[in-house]
């Protein structure tokens, strides 16, 4: 395992990496590279919406944020907001008291503390002090000295954590389209991740979500779809920036920290009711995370190497593991 740091292999900011199914804007910008298998073509950059189509996307994008502000400022959001008061002084000794039993938790947690597990094992290390197996899955792995500085290692964290969430979701996207397709269970018009930004660059006009006649992307092009992603992401991105105090206007109370919010909207299943049981978790999430984003990487590799999505490289690896593999897959496309 890699060590708590920063340094994602997803190459977009996280905003960007997983945000509308079968169509990600991701897949547009990572995969501008050619095969040898298709003619060179021109991408089609240029906007060429009409305004009313450009005024459309635009509109849809702010409904969300536009709505949160209307809430916030009407006299409901005060009513929200005066309830949620009310609920907060309890909410706060309560959050509080949940704090002390994580903490104890963790202490006694086989992944935290200076006896947990590193990542080279029983071989003898100097590992670095600073890392001292307070945050979920701290190996000691540093090194490049990146979280010496206390500040910086939480800050590093805080963004490998929101990275590699994205990447969990990003895979969804990238596997369950292809495989959906492969079996027959639903039919898109182009499940394989990298070929629908490819097809967007083209300036080719495709189904959302493989639903027919539903085209909110349309025939715009990239730059409009760039626009709408944009706009969709103020909203979150600086909920985000805010931290957990930033949707108490909607009378929404969050008890838990940047991170692990909790509360009903982020904790729906209330796993972190056992602070034990949530402790073990949070070191679970950040292994699945860190191989997500190391997966995303084989995914540009594969894309690149085979123009093939990841399911079917597995398939073909699977009938033909001596052939197709990542030593075949050089060799052919030396012989391109």
């Amino acid at each position: 395992m890699v060590s708590v740091q920063g340094v994602s292999c997803c190459p977009t900011s996280s905003s960007s990496c997983f945000v509308s199914g079968s169509l990600q804007f991701c897949r547009s910008f990572s995969v501008s590279f050619r095969f040898a298998t298709k003619p060179r073509q021109h991408p089609s950059f240029i906007c060429n919406a009409s305004w009313q189509e450009l005024a459309g996307v635009l509109l849809f994008s702010a409904i969300p944020f536009t709505a949160v502000k209307a809430i916030a400022n009407s006299p409901l959001g005060e009513s929200l907001q005066r309830k949620m008061e009310e609920r907060k002084i309890f909410g706060v000794q309560n959050s509080s008291k949940f704090k002390a039993e994580a903490d104890k938790a963790r202490k006694e947690s086989f992944w935290y503390g200076v006896d947990r597990p590193r990542w080279l094992g029983p071989i003898s290390y100097g590992y670095p002090s600073y890392l001292n197996g307070d945050l979920p899955g701290d190996y000691g792995f540093d090194v490049a000295a990146l979280a010496k500085d206390p500040v910086a290692l939480h800050k590093y964290f805080n963004f490998e954590i929101l990275h590699a969430r994205w990447a969990m979701l990003a895979s969804v996207g990238a596997l369950i389209p292809e495989l959906l397709d492969l079996l027959g269970a639903f039919h898109f018009v182009e499940p394989v991740w990298w070929r629908v930004g490819y097809s967007k660059l083209q300036g080719e006009t495709l189904d959302y979500l493989g639903i027919p006649g539903l085209h909110l992307a349309g025939s715009q092009g990239v730059v409009v779809i760039a626009i709408c992603q944009v706009l969709l992401m103020v909203g979150p991105e600086y909920a985000r920036y805010c931290g957990i105090e930033a949707l108490e206007p909607l009378g929404i109370y969050l008890p838990g920290d940047i991170n692990y919010p909790g509360g009903a909207l982020f904790d729906p299943l209330n796993l972190s009711k056992d602070p034990e049981a949530f402790e073990e978790l949070k070191v679970k999430e950040i292994k699945n995370g860190r191989l997500a984003m190391m997966a995303w990487l084989g995914f540009f590799m594969q894309a690149a190497l085979t123009g093939k999505g990841p399911v079917q490289n597995l398939m073909d690896h699977i009938s033909d593991p001596f052939h197709n593999n990542l030593l075949g897959s050089l060799n052919s496309t030396k012989l391109l």
